[in-house]
């Protein structure tokens, strides 16, 4: 009960709590209830009677009740974070009043905090707090909201970027579907009225310059097809100032109109084309669209626009443009109907200029564009025949004209002034039709002939003489040979192919300069002056074509000419010691044997016999090819020469028409006068019957009949095309080594038995290489020892001879000495 009483004195009675106030931020004041105040100032009169003291001492009042509210709650935390210990686990302690007390602890911070942030909570805040409380809370939901919104935007952004993605590359798609239909329905309707769409050129140009490279080429190649099929046939000429000043009609306003359109999207579409020819990514477009106009429009205005391009192409590096514009350059030579000549004579003198400008230094395609040129032989003929026929249809005319005169009466004036008429019309015809055709008169076409002549003929030369000073070795003053230039002439063989086939129209003031310009590329030796200078660097190809190209221009300018080619019968002499079959063109000694020994129809006796002893001892070192060639020209040149023949002969001293040149054969001499062959006997027949090839093996045997056979019949092949019959490329698929003739002897019988049962197998043998490298490399070294023997043999040679010469010189010098001697004796 003691404890009751104490607990109900120390109870306050609180006051009843103020009902829930509103922030002043919340109360909302309307125009409405202002309106009312105004009107209604008596009924508000007791607002100014107020106790306005009383009213401000509220704020302490709630002050007061908000203290003893905050004691209360700390109390009852201070209760609730003391927590007695269990009398089991510790011991009371009874005060001196008597009561017992439990120890206690604390709770943890943690629970604590807790527990005092939920009663602070509960705890009632003063306005000025819930101000701040209410913005901070704002400023929180703000800051929350734009983490938030970033977080959003943050997780889309990936998803968003693929879909921009997408959407782009399907906005492309379209536009470049759109462009491409755009592109179409402009160039059909061009082709299907080009008079009235005429303006849609300039829409098509506009494509050329846009920034996708793909529809860039689409308009280029659209505009190619619209040009290649709307451009007219004539070449258009602008009208001048009083020519438009002048009153036309409607027609010619609107063709007018049409031409000029046309000339001026045609030179727009030329200077895009050489403007984006720089640009790698176009080369082949362009290239393309500049051969394919000047090869179907070759008559059209700028023309030597299209030329450039395509001549500044034609030496590139790049094999498919170079063919193009090769191709073009062609069919413009061939083609000279479309353009009259004009093109050729300004491609020619293009090209010669590019020669020059590149110091011949150029792919050999771009010279051999011109062995495509063709000239008109008859243009140069003296016209006698067709004077004596115009004479002849004159003096016809007039004895008929004469006897009709006689037979009938004087016609009438209209008669005669109709014809007069008549003639003009047909006269002023005829002067527009030549104005308008592309086919020139007989003096122009002289005049373009001679100078396309006259620009081909100077890029041959110029290559001839730049291969002189480049190649050109000359001594110095002390002797020592140095090399003004090295390195492989490429534009040669295209030039003495174009020399050889134009040889007969060459100015005759020009063929004794050709004729040594020839002999020195030929020649290996000392020039006829003295002076060391050859040529090095060019191939025994080479070589022998500068001797074809020689012999051609002779028999071409025959009547005109009177030219020793003993130099170059030298050379060939030479160059066949000099062949191999690896290195060299097989195609090119056949053509020289040919153009030199087989053409020819008289040999003096010695060089016949010399050429035929080198020809045999030439067929027993290569292959089947150039041993056929050879023996084919060995045998017309026994034809042609019976004392030859003579070398068939098995004497022991050789043929009996040595003659008294030389006694003994010089197989190295350099002059096939020199060389005695007709002191020899052509023993390599005998081997080269043996041959393993039956053609040649049968053709030996026959030659080597040649004496003793009678009432025979030649049947004569050049050595070209012996050559290519036994080529390689036909000898693999032609020649069988099981399908030749067998002998009589048993041994080839007894092997014989053993081939069908190889035959009859589907599948060849076997090769084996290494076998065939061992029988290879022993041919090849028995080869270099006979070399060697033979070098060998020729060294002995020389010294027995020098040391006989020596003997001479001592005995001669002894038979002076004694002479001297008995002078200064008789004299004493």
């Amino acid at each position: 009960m003691g404890k009751g009483k104490g607990k109900q004195r120390k109870q306050i009675i609180l006051p009843p709590e103020l009902p829930p106030e509103i922030a002043e931020d919340e109360i909302e004041v309307s125009d409405e209830d202002l309106q009312f105040v105004d009107q209604n100032k008596d009924y508000a009169g007791f607002v100014s009677r107020l106790d306005t003291h009383s009213i401000n001492n509220e704020d302490a009042l709630e002050a007061l009740y908000e203290k003893r509210r905050r004691k209360a709650l700390e109390h009852k935390e201070n209760e609730r974070s003391v927590v007695e210990v269990a009398p089991v686990d510790a011991l009371p302690v009874k005060s001196l009043d008597g009561e017992v007390y439990y120890r206690t602890f604390s709770q943890t911070a943690e629970v604590a905090e807790n527990e005092g942030d939920v009663d602070k909570s509960m705890v009632k805040m003063t306005k000025a707090e819930r101000r701040a409380k209410l913005k901070k809370s704002k400023k929180e939901a703000k800051k929350l909201g734009k983490e938030s919104a970033k977080t959003e935007e943050v997780q889309p952004t990936q998803q968003e970027a693929a879909l921009a993605e997408v959407k782009e590359d399907l906005t492309a798609e379209e536009a470049f579907e759109t462009k491409k239909r755009k592109l179409a329905d402009l160039g059909m309707a061009l082709l299907a009225d080009p008079e009235t769409n005429i303006k849609s050129l300039k829409e098509m140009l506009q494509f050329t310059k846009d920034g996708d490279n793909t529809i860039v080429k689409l308009g280029l190649l659209s505009l190619l097809a619209v040009f290649k099929d709307i451009i007219p046939g004539y070449r258009i000429r602008l009208p001048t100032e009083k020519e438009l000043e002048m009153k036309v009609s409607k027609e010619v306003k609107k063709m007018r109109f049409y031409e000029s359109t046309l000339l001026s999207a045609y030179k727009g579409f030329l200077q895009k084309l050489l403007a984006l020819e720089k640009q790698p990514i176009f080369h082949h477009v362009v290239v393309r669209c500049v051969c394919t106009l000047l090869d179907a429009v070759p008559h059209f205005n700028f023309r030597e626009s299209l030329l450039v391009a395509v001549v500044r192409n034609i030496g590139s590096s790049d094999d498919v443009v170079r063919k193009l514009c090769c191709s073009t350059i062609k069919s413009l030579f061939t083609n000279e109907g479309k353009h009259g000549g004009e093109a050729t004579v300004e491609a020619v003198r293009l090209i010669a200029d590019h020669v020059k400008a590149h110091d011949c230094q150029l792919h050999p395609d771009s010279v051999e564009v011109l062995m495509s040129l063709s000239f008109d032989d008859d243009l140069w003929k003296p016209e006698v025949q067709e004077d004596n026929n115009n004479k002849m249809k004159s003096k016809k005319n007039k004895k008929r004209k004469n006897f009709e005169e006689s037979n009938q009466l004087q016609g009438n004036n209209r008669k005669i002034s109709k014809k007069e008429t008549i003639a003009k019309m047909k006269e002023e015809v005829a002067a527009d039709y030549k104005s308008v055709s592309y086919t020139p008169d007989v003096v122009e076409k002289k005049r373009m002939q001679s100078e396309t002549l006259s620009a081909v003929f100077e890029t041959y030369f110029r290559i001839l003489r730049h291969t002189m000073q480049s190649s050109v070795v000359s001594s110095e003053a002390n002797g020592n040979i140095t090399s003004s230039g090295s390195g492989a002439h490429h534009l040669l063989a295209p030039c003495l192919s174009g020399l050889g086939k134009f040889s007969h129209l060459i100015d005759l003031d020009y063929i004794g300069d050709l004729m040594n310009y020839l002999k020195r590329l030929a020649a290996r030796g000392t020039n006829s002056d003295g002076s060391a200078q050859k040529v090095q660097n060019l191939t025994v190809s080479e070589r022998l074509h500068c001797c074809i190209v020689a012999f051609k221009v002779m028999r071409s300018n025959l009547d005109a000419l009177n030219v020793d080619l003993q130099d170059f019968f030298v050379q060939l002499y030479n160059l066949v010691l000099d062949y191999r079959p690896g290195r060299d063109q097989g195609e090119v000694l056949a053509e020289a044997l040919k153009i030199i020994l087989c053409d020819d129809r008289q040999h003096d006796m010695q060089k016949a016999a010399a050429f035929v002893k080198r020809l045999a001892t030439f067929s027993l070192c290569f292959g089947s090819a150039e041993s056929m060639a050879a023996l084919v020209t060995l045998k017309q040149l026994l034809q042609k020469n019976v004392k030859c023949r003579n070398l068939l002969e098995n004497d022991a001293g050789g043929g009996s028409v040595s003659g008294s040149i030389a006694a003994k054969y010089q197989p190295y001499g350099t002059d096939p006068s020199l060389s005695g062959a007709l002191a020899s006997v052509l023993w390599e027949l005998n081997l080269l019957s043996k041959h393993y090839h039956p053609t040649i093996s049968t053709l030996a045997s026959g030659i080597s009949s040649m004496n003793s056979a009678q009432n025979q019949v030649y049947i004569n092949i050049s050595p070209q095309q012996a050559f290519k019959n036994l080529s390689l490329e036909e000898g693999l698929f032609k020649f069988n080594p099981q399908s030749s003739t067998q002998k009589s002897n048993n041994k080839r019988k007894i092997r014989s038995t053993a081939l069908p049962s190889m035959l009859d197998r589907d599948e060849p043998s076997p090769i084996d290489e290494n076998e065939v490298s061992k029988k290879l490399g022993r041919h090849f070294a028995l080869l270099r020892d006979i070399k060697e023997n033979e070098r060998l043999r020729g060294e002995l040679d020389r010294t027995t001879s020098s040391l006989q010469l020596y003997e001479e010189y001592k005995k001669q010098r002894k038979s002076a000495i004694k002479k001297s001697k008995k002078c200064t004796s008789a004299r004493v």
